[in-house]
């Protein structure tokens, strides 16, 4: 009963985060159930002190998303296709396709950014784009705070033109 409750609280924040950064319902839909079920086996390293919950939450989704592009390119080099899905509803992939198509300016700004260094990216897009604090984006991917905010700096240095950057948390 909890996790149907953290489900239910978090699962469109999930979903949010995934379809700025995909843009195929199939694979969304598959991300979100995979999350949830990374959550339920990592539910013990959440640590309630160092952050919110969809911080901790959005880490999860960080690595998902890495798992999957990992095992798609190695799919692809095998197969040089991807098959295999489950079918989704068409309503789903309706609600999907709305969702990812809002997010398309997030996924225009992820775009802008992809030449930053990793890091300062990674920090970037959870402050500016996911609305994290420094604090929580640092929890996110695992570093210190002042390893975040100097990342933040750094990156919002470099996009300083682009109006989107210097929005977002602080903290």
């Amino acid at each position: 009963m909890a996790f149907e409750a953290f489900y239910r609280r978090n699962v469109d924040a999930v979903t949010r985060f995934l379809a700025r950064r995909v843009d195929d319902p199939h694979t969304v839909a598959d991300l979100v159930a995979e999350v949830f079920v990374a959550v339920l086996d990592s539910a013990h390293t959440y640590r309630a002190e160092l952050g919110s919950e969809i911080a901790w939450l959005y880490g999860v989704a960080r690595k998902t998303i890495s798992a999957e592009r990992r095992r798609a390119y190695k799919q692809y080099r095998l197969t040089d296709r991807v098959s295999g899905r489950r079918s989704l509803a068409t309503d789903d992939v309706a609600r999907l396709e709305e969702r990812i198509d809002a997010e398309r300016h997030a996924r225009q700004v992820f775009e802008a950014m992809a030449e930053l260094p990793k890091g300062e990216r990674a920090v970037l897009e959870l402050v500016v784009i996911d609305q994290l604090t420094v604090t929580e984006a640092a929890l996110a991917l695992g570093i210190r705070q002042s390893a975040a905010k100097v990342r933040l700096h750094r990156a919002r240095r470099t996009l300083r033109n682009l109006p989107f950057v210097m929005s977002g948390a602080s903290g």
